[in-house]
Parts: structure tokens; C-alpha cells; sequence
């Protein structure tokens, strides 16, 4: 993200989760905001920066958000986005709260994954007693509403008036070789995700990541 951000005075971040990036977008920008649309998500990042007066938190709905246009040099949304069913009012809030020469970091899973495929098919209600018996321990469903292909989330990002600067896919899962064959199944997978990544064939790659800036 240094590459991309001159001069960092405030970051955002939506969706923090356990509050992981906090660290980093403190190292980039002097003030940090974290927001989500439930209090309860917040409140570990609340004690664990209690006494921080360089991060604070706030509940805001992101696809209906208040908080002040142009406000932030960064914004950062990881994993987020396919647990939002209206992406599209998301994507232009993200674009009015920054500001003009500010920086959107964005990833989300892609539709057609092979991890995703895989996990619909295994968590679907007549093989989850099959995926509990495999895995011998609880296995809960991912929560992911909003899926989308690389082509179905550009086409929202620029209708929001952001450009794309650098994008990446990566994550390959295969299944059984994942779970069997431990770091050798890893080195498969890598070796694979290699050839993969660039070819029509990278739909199958877990996770889309974008740089994206403001189109005005």
C-alpha cells in the first residue's frame, strides 16, 4: 500500500474482523477509523485500543454510510464485500469517502472458486454430515452472500467511479490434496497457481484483490 499512498493522514478500514490490518494502516496513516454495522464487532478493537488515541471506532453501514465525503486517504475492505448483498450501494460510498487522490485496497472471494464450488457443494444440506465425519470437528457455512466474478465487480467498481490501478488473483484449493497431502499438496498447489494466474483459467483462484483509485 506505500507504494500507492504519498501522504497518509486518515485510513479506513471496513469490516476489521479480530483487527489484524490495525497495525499496518497505523503505520501508513496518523488517525484510523474502523467501522462495522454491528457494535459487537467492534468491541474487541475497542479494548484492545482503548488507550490509543489514534484509532477509534464507529458503527456504520457501509451501503447507507454517514460518514463525511472525502474523508480518507485509505480504505481498506478485505473480505468484506461478498457478505454485503448490495455491493453496488457499498462501492459508491467507498468512492464518496475518499478523497480525491486517495487509495481503495478491496479482495473478496471469487464466484467460481474452486474452493467456493467445492464448499457449496459440501456444506449443502444433504453432505454436511459427510463434510463434520471428514473434517471430526464443527464446520459452519461461510456466511458468503455476495459472490461475484472479476468482470461482475469491475463493472460495479466503475459505475462507482473507481478505476482500477493493480489487480492480482491467488489461492488455489484443491480438494483432498489440501487436507491429505499436507506441505507436498501445498507445493502442488502453488506450482499450479503459477500457471494458472493470467489465463482464462484463473476464475478458478480463490481470491481477487484490487488498488483502486477514484475516476474524479
Amino acid at each position: 500500500m506505500r507504494r500507492f499512498l504519498s501522504q497518509g493522514e486518515r485510513a479506513l478500514e471496513i469490516g476489521p474482523g479480530s483487527g489484524v490490518y490495525i497495525p499496518v494502516l497505523k503505520d501508513l496513516c496518523a488517525q484510523v477509523c474502523v467501522s462495522d454495522c454491528e457494535h459487537a464487532y467492534l468491541e474487541a478493537i475497542e479494548t484492545l485500543y482503548c488507550d490509543d488515541p489514534a484509532v477509534r471506532t464507529v458503527v456504520d453501514d457501509i451501503t447507507n454510510s454517514k460518514l463525511n465525503d472525502e474523508s480518507f486517504d485509505l480504505v481498506l475492505c478485505t473480505e468484506v464485500v461478498e457478505h454485503i448483498a448490495d455491493s453496488s450501494a457499498a462501492m459508491r460510498n467507498i468512492a464518496r469517502v475518499m478523497k480525491p487522490s486517495g487509495i481503495l485496497v478491496l479482495s473478496t472471494p471469487q464466484r467460481y472458486s474452486s474452493l467456493e464450488v467445492v464448499a457449496r457443494v459440501a456444506l449443502s444440506r444433504e453432505l454436511l454430515w459427510l463434510t463434520r465425519l471428514f473434517y471430526r470437528e464443527p464446520v459452519l457455512e461461510l456466511g458468503h452472500i455476495n459472490l461475484m466474478t472479476a468482470r461482475e465487480l469491475q463493472v460495479q467498481m466503475s459505475a462507482a467511479g473507481l478505476r482500477i490501478v493493480e489487480q492480482y488473483k491467488g489461492g488455489l484449493y484443491l480438494p483432498l490434496v489440501a487436507e491429505l497431502l499436507g506441505v507436498t499438496g501445498q507445493r502442488i498447489a502453488a506450482w499450479l497457481e503459477q500457471r494458472i494466474r493470467g489465463t482464462p483459467c484463473d476464475g478458478i483462484l480463490w481470491t481477487q484483490y484490487y488498488v483502486v483509485r477514484r475516476t474524479r
